[in-house]
């Protein structure tokens, strides 16, 4: 019980005080890291619980891929974070208030929250031998909670397009296609008939026009 019990504490310790850094680091890229490091601790946490799906989950998923993924992209995109931070000020108060507000629904929750004694007993069932931990989850996660996981993918959904948008940047000098300018051309607009004389051809000062 001493081992389990050392782990334990030092997986969580690792954990707390890596999502705390995440939070507190400056640079982008030292955060990420923390970011992996509270993964692989979480993965442990849930190996000693003996939910070793959801540990190579974590490690897999979300350390090889997601985690990786905005390392690599922080770090190749030339992301200008002051300029990302103008305004901070303006929009403080704004922020300031919608804080109060969640620190407000979180104190009415955890105030009126109770636990049902029957909640113990249930987490502590035993789970059937003919079924493994991979297929007992995916019968509770795809039968009673699949409204829950079905909202889940769609804040994951609003979240990456989010991210998408803040970090998008048009470079000016790179021709792109507007589809809208192109539906509005009509023939008047994209030739111009002239009378060439013969022999002679397109003069010097016509060429910009016939050019644009």
């Amino acid at each position: 019980m001493i081992l389990p019990a050392l782990f334990f504490y030092l997986f969580a310790g690792v954990c707390v005080a890596s999502a705390v850094m995440v939070i507190a680091s400056r640079n982008p890229v030292h955060s990420v890291l923390f970011l992996i490091l509270a993964f692989v601790n979480a993965s442990g946490l849930f190996i000693l619980m003996g939910a070793e799906f959801l540990a190579m989950l974590l490690i897999v998923v979300y350390v090889g891929a997601v985690a990786v993924l905005f390392l690599f992209v922080i770090m190749m995109l030339d992301v200008d974070f002051t300029q990302l931070r103008e305004g901070f000020i303006e929009y403080l108060p704004f922020g300031l208030l919608i804080g109060v507000i969640f620190l407000a629904e979180l104190l009415l929750v955890v105030g009126g929250w109770v636990m049902n004694p029957a909640v113990t007993k249930s987490i502590t069932a035993a789970i059937p031998a003919n079924i493994s931990n991979t297929e007992a989850l995916g019968l509770v996660l795809y039968t009673k909670y699949i409204h829950y996981f079905q909202l889940a993918a769609m804040i994951l959904l609003v979240a990456m397009i989010g991210a998408i948008v803040l970090t998008l940047r048009h470079k000016s000098n790179v021709k792109r296609q507007d589809i809208n300018v192109q539906n509005a051309r009509t023939p008047a607009l994209a030739m111009d008939v002239r009378k060439v004389t013969a022999g002679q051809g397109l003069q010097d000062a016509d060429a910009g026009e016939w050019v644009k």
